[in-house]
């Protein structure tokens, strides 16, 4: 299958194509197209076109175009996870919920993209101000370049695409390269639902070449970024004056207090280790154990560990799979290894089979490692020791990072500490820091990031604030 640019309403095609391969597998599933510099200024140009047929479409036209787009990703539900599960090797059931998410995604911007509003202001609160009657009004910036992840290749182009379009602006869609056909799909369902050519367009290639157009373009009014902190500061270095959001990973923490049901949460805390191979942002890397149930703890959590299936993304019992590419198996075994060295105690896991990483969990490795310090984006855990609270606050926020955190504690003046102490951007009380849902605000501090998503916090960001004032007679 060879799989066109989509500009301006239709599939067209370029010079040059890339084999996309199944992670697990190796399999060719198609030729992807590779977009010239030239492609994604025609991406542009129709995208500003359609902005001015954004901007004045009535809310209610978004809103349905929207609806209609959550509609039929659930028609096809089962299609799309399929296409989720063999270009990023998710395993087909967490394919299916990241397929559920996506549609309560759309609808959130459907819903939302009625309530778009200002509010007046009491502009005789100051001396000059007397006569005069005031409002705001939210309008769209135009042109949004949205620069999405691998991981969530259908829910995080929801998360950009969606509040853009309910916001009434145009996007130029760049998803990650080795999951262009998510992209693509949802694509296809915006033309059904009836939005205007030339408000989604998608182009796929090298991040650098396309990323660079987008982002220098003085007609792309705002940036929305998912991935790397390296190309993210980038992005923020060369954007000149556009708005840009940026989420950027983490190694998110979970605190365990003493009292807490191990029994009971222990299932929970291994789907966030370890869920999609441990490939995602609000993944938990660092664990702090309170030492009087640290052994119990330790033993639980491999013991669950092994439970875990680990084999083809299509099989519907797999909950682990294959990483992204090779070369992220090598890094992640590499940084494994140095932790050991450096005198961690490697209690499950480690090895590899081809692009397979089995759940590793690791003891007390330092704070120092990067296994510790850097985000490892994948089925790697370390657990280590904390006897105050206060202590296990601090070794938290000893991270360049601070998207979210989790806590399990029974002590409410604990869980408020935490609540208030914890530099982060959620914490998450009795719960793991993997924990998201659609319209919650969601986005970091530090290295994680700038600016939220969720989408009515993500419309505040795509829209711009217009004071109106009227002086009477």
């Amino acid at each position: 299958m060879k799989q066109l640019l989509w500009i301006n309403g239709e599939f067209v095609g370029t010079e040059k194509y890339l084999p996309l391969n199944n992670p697990f597998n190796g399999e060719k599933i198609a030729e992807v197209a590779v977009a010239s510099d030239d492609d994604v200024l025609r991406a542009i140009n129709a995208a500003e076109s359609a902005a001015k047929t954004m901007a004045n479409m009535e809310a209610y036209k978004r809103a349905e175009i929207l609806q209609k787009v959550a509609d039929l990703i659930q028609e096809d539900r089962e299609e799309c996870a399929r296409i989720i599960a063999e270009e990023s090797s998710k395993p087909l059931k967490a394919a299916r919920a990241e397929v559920d998410r996506t549609i309560m995604t759309y609808s959130f911007a459907a819903q939302e993209a009625r309530r778009i509003h200002g509010e007046t202001i009491p502009l005789d609160a100051a001396p000059g101000g007397e006569g005069r009657v005031a409002y705001t009004v939210k309008e769209p910036l135009g042109v949004i370049a949205a620069i999405t992840p691998f991981n969530f290749p259908m829910n995080l182009v929801a998360h950009k695409v969606g509040p853009a379009l309910a916001a009434g602006n145009s996007v130029v869609l760049k998803p990650a390269s080795q999951t262009p056909l998510s992209a693509y799909k949802i694509a296809s369902c915006f033309h059904r639902a009836g939005l205007p050519a030339g408000a989604l367009n998608v182009v796929t290639g090298s991040g650098k070449s396309v990323g660079d157009v987008l982002i220098k373009d003085d007609r792309v009014k705002k940036v929305t970024f998912t991935g790397s902190p390296a190309v993210g500061k980038y992005i923020r270095e060369n954007a000149g004056l556009k708005k840009v959001t940026l989420e950027l990973g983490s190694n998110s923490a979970l605190i365990v207090d003493e009292g807490t049901d191990l029994v009971k949460v222990m299932p929970r805390i291994v789907t966030g280790s370890f869920s999609n191979q441990g490939q995602v942002c609000i993944s938990i890397q660092r664990i702090f154990i309170h030492e009087s149930i640290a052994e119990e703890f330790t033993a639980l959590f491999i013991e669950e560990s092994k439970k875990l299936k680990v084999g083809n993304p299509l099989d519907e019992d797999t909950d682990i799979s294959a990483m992204i590419s090779f070369n992220d198996v090598t890094r992640a075994k590499s940084w494994i290894q140095a932790a050991i060295e450096n005198g961690a105690e490697l209690a499950l896991g480690g090895d590899s089979d081809q692009q397979v990483l089995n759940p590793t969990i690791l003891l007390n490795a330092k704070e120092t490692d990067k296994i510790s310090c850097e985000e490892v984006f994948a089925p790697v855990v370390h657990i280590n020791t904390f006897n105050e609270f206060d202590e296990a606050i601090a070794k938290v926020n000893d991270s360049q990072f601070g998207l979210q955190a989790g806590v399990y504690t029974k002590d409410l003046n604990k869980a408020f500490k935490a609540s208030k102490a914890l530099h982060v951007g959620g914490v998450m009380i009795n719960d793991i820091p993997t924990f998201r849902v659609d319209h919650m605000p969601y986005g970091g501090v530090k290295m994680s990031g700038t600016g939220r998503e969720g989408i009515k916090y993500a419309i505040e960001e795509m829209t711009e604030l217009k004071l109106v004032s009227f002086k009477l007679d």
